[in-house]
């Protein structure tokens, strides 16, 4: 059938089913836990196996280009998983894409895709804190809640979601909180835009800008370290060494740095080589507020560029995107502070 219905009331609701294109990369959410309590990807993925169970829901279309714990993935992956989308979006009448992902680097696949990807319909990420055969497993209801918001007419425009524990989230504020709990994914700036009811998918909340940069190959080299009480220069210098294209560094509060490490910053900035600016802190953003040695004003001052909100991790993606865009320092600049 091209068509699911359930009742409110002594109403009943059919629905039209879409075409939604399903990706499987691998994760938790694709795994088994042994006899000894071991968590590990098997020979078959046991969501592949349960694509029939889910049909009931959408008209799948069913791509499975790897199965990689989180961990594993890198920048290749998401372009590679950038162009799977782009493909069907030429070829084939898609109504929206679902994405399944490990938890450790989900945020960032979803970030990467929300910033690169061609695509008009809605494109959701999920994954699952619990195992496929665990007591309590979550993965296969989040699959679900996701291909119900993917089917969504009002998650179109929303960019890149992410979907789990029955909230939405978009890409650019999402982050794993918590190492083992279901409810870990938070956006501690504004909370989820929606959520997922038995009855329907609820936006509450609308992005209202978002921002694309069409890229065909990432292939620059970021570092993202942390400042710390009494760091010095000496890592920032390490780091120099290994020829890298930029740095992120998640700063102490507003967007500040120990003096003893403004001599590896200025290095650095000297070599045409960008200096991102993060908080270390969970939420608010950095600013050019504090005028002493080693003060957000004093960094700014010397050419270091503060991040509108992102996190480390995001800082990091944006920044290898904006390097595959250009290597002009203003043009960096103002793709960092939309």
């Amino acid at each position: 059938m091209d068509y699911y219905s359930f009742s409110i009331g002594y109403s009943e609701v059919v629905i039209l089913k879409k075409n939604i294109l399903l990706i499987h990369t691998g994760g938790t959410i694709s795994m088994s836990e042994d006899t000894s309590g071991s968590v590990k990807p098997g020979t078959n993925n046991p969501l592949t196996e349960g694509t029939d169970l889910l049909a009931s829901l959408a008209n799948l279309m069913v791509e499975e280009p790897f199965n990689l714990p989180s961990p594993h993935i890198t920048t290749q992956e998401m372009m590679k998983l950038k162009n799977i989308i782009e493909e069907y979006t030429q070829h084939g009448n898609i109504d929206g894409a679902v994405i399944t992902h490990g938890t450790d680097t989900l945020e960032e696949t979803a970030y990467f895709l929300d910033l690169t990807v061609q695509a008009n319909f809605p494109i959701v990420v999920t994954g699952a804190m619990r195992s496929s055969n665990e007591i309590g497993s979550d993965g296969l209801y989040n699959l679900i809640s996701s291909i119900r918001v993917a089917s969504s007419q009002e998650a179109r425009g929303q960019g890149v979601l992410v979907v789990l524990n029955d909230e939405i989230h978009t890409a650019v504020n999402v982050t794993k909180t918590h190492t083992s709990n279901i409810s870990t994914f938070q956006s501690p700036q504004y909370g989820p835009i929606g959520i997922v009811t038995k009855r329907g998918v609820l936006f509450h909340h609308t992005p209202t800008k978002h921002e694309n940069y069409f890229v065909e190959d990432i292939s620059k080299k970021v570092a993202l370290i942390k400042a710390h009480a009494g760091m010095d220069s000496s890592l920032l210098k390490a780091i120099l060494s290994l020829k890298v294209d930029g740095v992120v560094i998640e700063a102490l509060g507003q967007g500040n740095l120990p003096p003893a490490a403004l001599e590896g910053v200025k290095e650095f900035i000297q070599n045409n080589i960008p200096v991102v600016i993060v908080s270390r802190s969970f939420a608010g953003i950095v600013q050019d507020v504090y005028g002493y040695e080693g003060g957000g004003k004093h960094l700014k001052e010397l050419g270091v560029i503060f991040s509108n909100g992102l996190n480390g991790q995001k800082a990091r993606i944006k920044l290898l995107v904006a390097l595959a865009k250009t290597d002009n320092m203003d043009e960096i600049k103002e793709m960092f502070m939309f």
